[in-house]
């Protein structure tokens, strides 16, 4: 039995029945890990000494009785964004290089209170800039499907562990659609919750607005398990939303008869491939046979999205990435003639060129006489975004699109090219600039890669998604594939 390639339901149910126990499992997906990781580069750090004895400490747990939470003893990835104290969290960039945390980010407290096992850090593009994981400020990370594609980004190595049996499920961080992007080209389940439905605390910021962390998971049920775990208002976090937290779980009903499904025209027209469209209307197809309503919709001001994001979330990261001087922890460049050369040094050798490329172009949106003339219009489309959403809800329960306007890209296709780089996100982006809920599913395959679908939601209607979401995976077979690795 392959117990790096099954889902974190059906790990649990072996833990419960003790077929395995944690420390097995642990150990199984260490020898996955051993086993691939030269290939496919997905971690930064692998914690294994940490992990074994977590996993040793939920046996004892287990065998002195009582109930077995569904993350207890599941071994998980996260990605190297999210603080871990004790544990060299470095966002893959050199000016993060050394850095420890002196605390955990809220979700990994959560994981650790559910009896989750972490077993490392996973590679991003550097501080979460990017769509192929190839910015890293260490390596790039490979796509188990084919190892010379890009697994997307920016939290590639998170949907690769866990498309490739390294990790049971993953945790992510999506600003623009970094948890979804990489989902669909990995053939897997990414999961963006509503802004503010998880604590963003412990989390480095690339751009506040619009940051938010979510699971990366095998199938659906794994997604909602997770969310039972992360979500939640936490006192920690000023956007975090208050009010209870349902269990998610309880949407996983295989039925969606009579919901409204609107498909925006913008996402399946220019810059989508015809190999993406077709998987994407045999999904419809597929939903439309199961009692959806399909409805062809608009959303006006998409063409817009590009843009506006890349004028709100540079100008947030210039802000953000402000605090890394060189001063107060990270890497400090040798042979500053005073502290602003030693500040200019730093910043200069520490971040990587895209990382420079948004600073730049945030610090000019926000430059005096240029703030009016950019930024603040870009806030401006973004509210006509957001009344788009808005229009569209009122008569849908749901909406559909591509994940991505094409599979898995090259390595090196697109590096030089930054606006192509930018354009792998056009279905993604404007999902975040709403603060809505978005899920990637595995919907089908093209040239023997995979294509996701995105479904999109209401504000804090994550079970409508999971509920959609269940039911195509239930009545298709396309979550059951693997990479051959």
């Amino acid at each position: 039995m392959e117990l790096y390639y099954l889902t974190a339901h059906e790990l649990h149910d072996l833990l419960v029945d003790r077929q395995i126990t944690a420390e097995e499992l642990c150990r199984a997906f260490f020898e996955r890990i051993d086993a691939v990781e030269d290939k496919l580069k997905a971690f930064v750090t692998i914690t294994r000494e940490n992990a074994l004895a977590r996993a040793k400490e939920i046996d004892r747990q287990i065998a002195a009785g009582g109930q077995i939470a569904p993350l207890a003893g599941i071994p998980v990835a996260v990605k190297d964004n999210l603080c871990t104290e004790g544990v060299r969290t470095t966002c893959s960039s050199k000016i993060l290089y050394n850095f420890i945390p002196p605390y955990s980010a809220t979700v990994i407290t959560r994981l650790n209170q559910a009896g989750a096992v972490i077993l490392g850090k996973t590679n991003l593009d550097e501080f979460a800039m990017g769509s192929s994981t190839e910015n890293s400020g260490f390596f790039p990370t490979h796509n188990p499907w084919d190892l010379e594609r890009v697994p997307g980004g920016s939290s590639g190595g998170s949907a690769v562990a866990v498309a490739a049996g390294e990790a049971a499920v993953a945790l992510g961080s999506d600003t623009g659609g970094s948890i979804r992007q990489p989902a669909a080209f990995c053939g897997i389940v990414g999961l963006k919750p509503t802004y503010g439905a998880v604590s963003r605390f412990g989390l480095m910021a690339f751009a506040s607005s619009l940051d938010q962390i979510g699971p990366l998971t095998r199938d659906v049920t794994d997604a909602a398990l997770v969310m039972n775990v992360i979500a939640g208002h936490d006192p920690l976090d000023s956007t975090s939303a208050p009010g209870p937290v349902p269990d998610y779980t309880a949407y996983l009903q295989n039925g969606i008869k009579g919901l409204k499904i609107g498909v925006p025209k913008e996402y399946m027209g220019e810059g989508i491939s015809p190999a993406v469209k077709q998987v994407v209307a045999e999904a419809l197809a597929a939903l439309a046979d199961l009692g959806a309503q399909i409805e062809e919709t608009s959303l006006p001001h998409s063409e817009y999205a590009l843009p506006a994001y890349y004028l709100i979330a540079p100008a947030e990261a210039s802000s953000n990435l402000a605090r890394y001087d060189g001063v107060r922890y990270g890497y400090r460049a040798e042979g500053g003639t005073d502290v602003v050369d030693m500040f200019m040094k730093t910043r200069s050798l520490g971040f990587g060129p895209e990382v420079k490329r948004r600073i730049m172009l945030g610090t000019y949106a926000l430059s005096a006489g240029y703030y009016d003339a950019y930024y603040l219009k870009a806030l401006k489309v973004r509210t006509l975004i957001k009344q788009d959403f808005d229009r569209a809800f009122a008569s849908y329960d749901v909406l559909l699109s591509p994940t991505t306007p094409s599979p898995a890209f090259r390595q090196g296709e697109k590096v030089a090219d930054p606006l192509q780089m930018y354009m792998s996100d056009i279905c993604t982006l404007a999902i975040n600039l709403a603060g809505l809920p978005g899920i990637s599913i595995p919907a089908g395959f093209a040239d023997g890669l995979p294509v996701g679908m995105q479904l999109i939601g209401k504000p804090f209607d994550e079970g409508t998604l999971l509920r959609v979401a269940y039911t195509f995976e239930q009545n298709t077979e396309h979550h059951k594939a693997r990479p051959k690795i």
